[in-house]
């Protein structure tokens, strides 16, 4: 299974993505797992509270597979992005979720990382977005960063693509991060949090999880109608997005921590 799924007492659920020897990437079978998780939790009374990690601590999750292939519409006003029903929020799941991450979180993982509540992270974890550096338009994952980062952290990582990382100091600094832990207390720290929301009566909890979606997701929305467009016309072919993912692949790994 590339999903796990456990109770970890007081009404918590952890679940995590399991694949480290790829990075936790997330292939057909992951996101199929993620979808059929979130909605199985919409109905388990038992569970309150969700963190949500990635094995290993090499990585949280490096975004969508590179081996996984998504056909596409011929039509130039449609894309099929097989990560948009990837979150809980888009699995209509409204139960808080702490996402604790460890090691490299990076491109598609955001679209989980945007759905979540608040983030923890282990003091060696690094945020960033490498599309740009591959020939493609980063629209969603932008998208849902900038209403978490202030936009011109945003905009920085979302354009520096695989030059830069965002630390997990720096992370916490300008808000996409609420806490900063050693790698060790990670997931201590999350199911602790967690279980804090669990204790809260539930109608509560998951009415002001609402609430707060809600006032962001006008905008979000409006924003993310625009992303097949933007897709379309500014993603190089894949075969040409293929050269350049193997051609850095193959190069020194240089980025700069900040």
């Amino acid at each position: 299974m590339s999903v796990r799924r456990t109770e970890a007492g007081d009404g918590v659920a952890l679940v995590t993505l399991d694949r480290p020897e790829r990075h936790n990437a997330l292939d057909g079978a992951t996101v199929d797992g993620l979808r059929e998780v979130w909605r199985d939790l919409r109905f388990n009374d038992a569970v309150r509270a969700v963190v949500l990690t990635g094995a290993g601590d090499r990585a949280f999750c490096t975004g969508v597979d590179r081996g996984l292939d998504v056909p596409q519409p011929s039509s130039p006003y449609c894309v099929d992005d097989p990560l948009l029903t990837a979150g809980p929020k888009a699995n209509d799941l409204w139960k808080p979720v702490v996402a604790a991450v460890n090691g490299m979180a990076c491109g598609g993982a955001f679209y989980l990382l945007g759905e979540a509540e608040f983030l923890i992270a282990a003091e060696d974890a690094t945020f960033f977005d490498p599309h740009t550096a591959y020939g493609m338009v980063s629209a969603y994952e932008s998208v849902l960063m900038a209403q978490r980062m202030p936009y011109g952290e945003a905009t920085r990582m979302s354009l520096m693509g695989t030059a830069e990382r965002v630390s997990a100091r720096r992370a916490y600094e300008t808000g996409l991060v609420s806490e900063v832990v050693p790698g060790p207390d990670l997931l201590a720290t999350a199911l602790r949090a967690a279980a804090v929301l669990s204790s809260y009566p539930t109608e509560a909890v998951q009415g002001t999880v609402r609430a707060v979606w809600s006032a962001r997701e006008a905008a979000r929305a409006h924003a993310t109608a625009l992303a097949p467009h933007l897709i379309a016309l500014g993603n190089l072919p894949p075969e040409r997005q293929a050269e350049l993912f193997t051609g850095r692949a193959r190069g020194p790994a240089a980025f700069r921590l900040r």
